[in-house]
């Protein structure tokens, strides 16, 4: 007869609240979304697309479709976000002054934006597949006070920026603008906007900063899921119109995301691979 023997932390009386069971977003794999709601492919990986149908037939779409890569590329990209005993994936360090940021050698991209953008949420979204990595996130404007490095293994580091406008930290200037101008190992930064309430004065001028850098960046829409197609796609025409007539370091196309439903998350994730210089993508361009 078989004898089922339980180990220590199953037996009786055992506290089992002390085991914190991190859940995994039911989006967060794109290999998994293939098996499960193969119909959400398309619009979770590529936003725009899903939006084109809405434009008048006059609209140059050209920009929507300059970082489009295949869905085996983006895959490949997504195993970098998986933590494992050689490739750990967590939370570094903060730092209030630019003398405290660690001397990190591999590629590095810093998320920047107003307060209440969503930048936590994003980068969570992103690190989705290893949920114990801690990243604080709170429903309150200006949580984030300092600048947070999270480690990719040896591939690179995501920076999360305090956020500017209101409740920015009093040093938010003296913190985050000789990040951005002197950085070395910085390859590219990451500008969210608010794609439910478009581009605010404070977004003007970190647009401005950004291009006083010379280094490039990217504009990032979040919360797309907050607003109808209509407004969303005004405001994305408005970016789009920015960026072409205002701007010189800025990738063209915008990156559409939410971080509640995992639209664009998969494209954003496969698009830090490439520009860190971790994944040799086959079919797209102009990145």
């Amino acid at each position: 007869m078989f004898c089922l023997r339980l180990q220590p932390w199953l037996q009786p009386r055992t506290q089992l609240s002390a085991f914190r069971v991190q859940r995994v977003h039911k989006f967060a794999s794109l290999q998994e979304t293939r098996v499960r709601a193969p119909n959400k492919v398309k619009c979770l990986l590529y936003p725009l697309t899903d939006l084109e149908a809405y434009l008048d037939s006059s609209v140059d779409r050209t920009q929507f479709h300059l970082f489009h890569p295949c869905v085996d590329d983006v895959l490949k990209a997504e195993g970098l976000f998986c933590s494992s005993p050689s490739h750990k994936i967590d939370y570094y360090i903060s730092a209030e002054r630019m003398d405290h940021t660690p001397a990190l050698k591999q590629p590095e991209v810093c998320f920047i934006g107003r307060s209440n953008v969503g930048k936590s949420s994003l980068i969570k979204s992103l690190f989705s597949l290893s949920p114990n990595v801690e990243v604080r996130i709170s429903k309150t404007p200006g949580h984030t006070k300092k600048m947070n490095f999270f480690r990719v293994g040896r591939a690179f580091t995501i920076v999360d920026m305090p956020g500017y406008g209101h409740r920015a930290p009093k040093g938010f200037v003296d913190m985050v603008e000789p990040y951005l101008f002197s950085r070395k190992n910085l390859v590219r930064t990451f500008l969210l906007v608010d794609g439910s309430v478009g581009l605010q004065k404070t977004d003007y001028i970190a647009l401005e900063m950004c291009e006083e850098t010379r280094c490039p960046y990217v504009m990032v829409i979040t919360k797309i899921d907050k607003c109808g197609h209509g407004p969303l796609l005004r405001n994305i025409l408005t970016f789009q119109d920015v960026i072409k007539t205002q701007t010189n370091s800025c990738f063209p196309q915008p990156f559409l995301v939410s971080s509640l439903q995992f639209s664009g998350i998969y494209l954003l994730r496969c698009f830090i691979a490439h520009v860190t210089g971790n994944a040799q993508l086959t079919d797209t361009s102009h990145s």
